[in-house]
């Protein structure tokens, strides 16, 4: 079901005021631009980069804006990073009220070529990281009963996969099954945990020649043409900036455990996995049953992998160039 809103939310919902959160992978990009809006909103940031002078930059905009920063400069994925990083918030500001995992890399390549080192370096970064600072954020939480927040930001590769991200595709899956976990272990202590899945114009898809009409805009001070916020719910980083407001807000009180993605002018709700086929057979399947019976079931009810982008206007087309 589609549904289509008008009405801008009133900001006065989502008032951070006094709040602390924690936005890994902050520096630059996605992250910076969530960590602005939540600035924006009031709250106080540690932001986190692997670059100091990036960090040090993304702190002063904050800053410069009004706002509160503080940079832990460390890459996520260790349990030391984690721990500074909270123990950053409470030195600066006295309190840690939620946490945006956001910080990740890419070592895309197909199978074949991925090596051992591509693999582990995603994997620590995007899943491990989520999991070590989720950990510390929720010790926090729970031992000084604040009704906390957790965003994980995941990816619609972790849900659908891409070709040439083994490692990445695996990192995000994982992170969406941690979350919907996380959801029952942490309702107990009131905290809300969720992931976002983000599409947006990221460095990435900057290299993608399908995306390139909307790259032009954006660089040109120009909204996206409709087709991209529209159909694909493709847009600018400050359109999941909102999001994750949202949900590390009061106004998110009740959600947990759930996936959601936004981008341009669409937000979607994602479903967990549920069977879409179950047949009985008087004393189970064996593999002949199967063959003979289900077979031709199965290839009927195949599931779909990987994104489906839709052809592009004409007008839009830079495919050819």
């Amino acid at each position: 079901m589609i549904v289509f809103f008008n009405e801008t939310m009133n900001a006065s919902l989502v008032d951070l005021t006094d709040r602390a959160v924690i936005v890994t992978g902050s520096g630059r990009g996605l992250g910076l631009s969530y960590a602005q809006e939540l600035a924006r909103r009031g709250a106080a940031i540690v932001i986190n980069d692997v670059d100091d002078k990036v960090a040090a930059t993304a702190c002063q905009t904050i800053i410069d804006a009004g706002g509160r920063a503080v940079a832990v400069v460390s890459p996520v994925g260790s349990t030391e990073t984690a721990d500074q990083l909270v123990a950053a918030a409470l030195d600066s500001f006295g309190r840690l009220d939620a946490l945006v995992t956001n910080a990740g890399i890419l070592r895309d390549r197909s199978l074949l070529k991925m090596t051992d080192d591509d693999f582990d370096q995603v994997i620590e970064v995007h899943l491990r990281g989520t999991f070590t600072c989720a950990r510390a954020a929720f010790a926090h939480f729970k031992s000084r009963e604040v009704p906390g927040r957790i965003v994980a930001i995941g990816s619609p590769t972790g849900q659908r996969g891409n070709f040439g991200q083994t490692n990445y595709a695996a990192a995000k899956a994982g992170i969406v099954g941690m979350v919907r976990t996380w959801a029952l272990e942490m309702t107990r202590s009131g905290v809300m945990v969720n992931a976002v899945v983000p599409v947006a114009a990221t460095a990435m898809t900057r290299t993608v020649p399908y995306f390139a009409a909307a790259i032009e805009a954006e660089d040109a001070g120009r909204p996206m043409p409709p087709f991209f916020r529209e159909q694909l719910g493709f847009g600018t980083a400050d359109d999941v900036a909102g999001l994750v407001a949202f949900l590390v807000s009061d106004a998110a009180a009740g959600i947990s455990g759930q996936v959601i993605g936004v981008g341009g002018d669409r937000l979607q709700l994602w479903s967990h996995p549920e069977p879409v086929l179950t047949e009985l057979h008087a004393g189970g399947w064996g593999a002949d049953d199967i063959a003979s019976k289900l077979a031709p079931v199965l290839r009927e009810k195949l599931q779909s992998v990987g994104e489906r982008l839709p052809s592009l206007p004409a007008d839009l087309d830079r495919t050819s160039n």
